[in-house]
């Protein structure tokens, strides 16, 4: 990357290990300062199955303005997550801001607490399909969809083509 970039990944308990630790290590591989960020509700957190992460900083300590994108990894980690305002906040804002904004999986929740889906093209696991469209989102089971900064993936299968379109919506 030309700029070095900085982007933050969102943690809470329960966070799906492929989810987060494919991303973290592929965004440094390719130059881009990851922050790992956390609810605020404690300093390290439990991946599924078995992997634990201190985070850097909490949401309510951090702003989209510093940064040039968010990724939310799924798991059960974001019905945690959407319990936290700034965390919530935090995602509303770099989208507000036409930064990148990715979520995978389970991760979608996030995307509709942050009420960020209204007339959007977008995938997740197919378990919360409903939530999406609810939230108006138009859901498409593709291993990856781009909407303008935004970036979804359905489950760590499709991490192979989430990547590289995170890394391309960073380049712009």
């Amino acid at each position: 990357m030309a700029n070095r970039k900085k982007v933050v990944i969102l943690v809470e308990d329960m966070f799906n290990i492929y989810e987060f630790w494919y991303p973290y290590y592929r965004l440094k591989e390719a130059g881009v300062e990851v922050t790992v960020v956390g609810s605020g509700r404690k300093n390290q957190f439990s991946g599924k199955p078995a992997t634990e992460i201190a985070v850097d900083a909490n949401a309510e300590d951090v702003s989209a303005v510093d940064f040039d994108g968010i990724i939310i990894p799924g798991g059960y980690a974001p019905d945690m997550m959407r319990r936290s305002p700034s965390m919530v906040k935090l995602v509303a804002d770099f989208d507000k801001a036409g930064k990148l904004v990715a979520a995978i999986c389970h991760a979608g929740w996030m995307l509709a607490s942050a009420d960020v889906l209204k007339g959007r093209n977008v995938t997740s696991f197919f378990a919360i399909k409903d939530d999406m469209v609810n939230a108006g989102a138009d859901w498409q089971d593709s291993a990856v969809v781009v909407d303008r900064n935004l970036v979804t993936s359905r489950t760590p299968d499709d991490l192979p083509a989430f990547m590289p379109a995170i890394l391309k919506v960073l380049e712009k």
